[in-house]
């Protein structure tokens, strides 16, 4: 039987994605309330870093010791993927050695290529294209503080990068409706939105998106690899700042998202995070819990998401 991986959120069932949100709930129930749970004992995380990563790699390293096994970190220094050796061939003797492996990568492709050649799960950390886990972790937090998302209005603002990408699959697999403002040639792939049809709304008004909805997301306007565009980017996303005005417009139990690391003064407000609509510290604290129910999902073939 061939491995499953974790490259999108289209990758799982929308029942699946639902039962390892859910389970994301019960293991942080667990590690709160001081519960030994060890299911991946003996097991190994390989993660690969080609880029650099605060949340993603104290998430993944801290769930993989908590749930009993070890991580092994390595940056571009550390394999021949970058220096020369096929992907493919890299995927076949790492996946010889290990229980999974995470990638953090620029290109989509290369997932997809060593996915293609593992014997393992291969989760996707964050490529160019998508940013899944992330998205576990955001529907595991709006879970938590306003139930099911089904039915619910979503505005993303700003670049239409990885995240709002991810965000167009979430709105499919959850089934919300998402709202995304953006400048004029920074929408989010047309291959996403064409997959979402009239799920997805566009709009170059961020008012008008965030109007009445039940949750705005916003991320940095200039991300890894994009340092040469800041000051155009800086002076063209500058409408598309996330305040506490903005809030005020949306539904009045609106909660407020960010992945992070956040430019305060940028794409937020100064004082946004302190806002008591904003929910971005337990929406990081949850990438660790969601992907310690995905890992156990993808790694111990005893669990099985409800």
């Amino acid at each position: 039987m061939s491995a499953r991986h974790f490259l999108s959120m289209m990758d799982y069932t929308p029942a699946e994605l639902v039962g390892v949100i859910r389970r994301g709930v019960e293991l942080k129930d667990l590690r709160n309330r001081g519960v030994l749970f060890e299911p991946l004992r003996g097991r190994i995380l390989a993660m690969i870093f080609e880029k650099s990563s605060t949340r993603t790699r104290v998430s993944f390293e801290t769930g993989m010791i908590q749930l009993g096994g070890q991580a092994i970190f390595l940056s571009p220094r550390d394999t021949q993927l970058g220096r020369g050796e096929p992907i493919a061939d890299g995927a076949r003797v790492m996946s010889r050695m290990v229980d999974a492996v995470m990638i953090r990568t620029f290109a989509h492709s290369n997932l997809i290529e060593f996915a293609t050649h593992s014997r393992v799960p291969v989760i996707n950390g964050l490529s160019d294209d998508l940013h899944p886990c992330q998205l576990l972790a955001d529907m595991q937090t709006f879970l938590e503080h306003r139930g099911s998302i089904q039915g619910k209005t979503v505005a993303w603002i700003g670049d239409g990068n990885n995240m709002c990408n991810s965000y167009i699959e979430a709105a499919i697999q959850f089934d919300f409706q998402l709202r995304v403002a953006c400048p004029e040639g920074y929408e989010p792939s047309a291959q996403f939105l064409a997959l979402a049809g009239d799920r997805v709304t566009l709009t170059r008004d961020p008012y008008e998106a965030v109007e009445g909805a039940h949750l705005i997301s916003t991320d940095v306007w200039t991300s890894m690899g994009q340092e040469e565009e800041a000051a155009k980017r800086l002076a063209l996303f500058k409408p598309f700042q996330v305040n506490r005005e903005m809030l005020d417009r949306a539904a009045t139990d609106v909660l407020f998202m960010h992945c992070l690391p956040a430019h305060r003064g940028e794409e937020i407000s100064v004082d946004l995070l302190d806002d008591p609509r904003s929910v971005a510290w337990d929406q990081a604290e949850n990438r660790l819990h969601a992907q310690k129910a995905l890992l156990e999902f993808l790694v111990a073939p005893a669990y099985t998401p409800a």
